[in-house]
């Protein structure tokens, strides 16, 4: 976790999760289907229009076999540089 939390802090997550899934060649519908969500939901966090909250960023990271917690981590980080901003 710290790795990639260390490596993005700072960064919307995402931005990440956008990478992720073009990495792994999912489209963000398909993606949003598989976890119960909206595909607008994925869409605005990846465009970095709307904050991850923790529940989403747990089926996100167990879905994508992401150390728990990181994508919470990011999101508190990002908040936590806007707010110094």
């Amino acid at each position: 976790m710290s790795t990639l939390v260390e490596r993005y802090k700072g960064i919307h997550p995402g931005i990440i999760l956008e990478r992720l899934l073009s990495q792994k060649g999912i489209s963000q519908r398909s993606f949003a289907l598989s976890i119960g969500e909206y595909t607008q939901t994925i869409n605005a966090i990846t465009k970095g229009k709307r904050k991850l909250n923790t529940a989403l960023a747990l089926k996100i990271e167990k879905k994508l076999n992401i150390e728990e917690g990181s994508l919470a981590l990011l999101q508190t980080y990002f908040d936590i540089k806007e707010e110094k901003e």
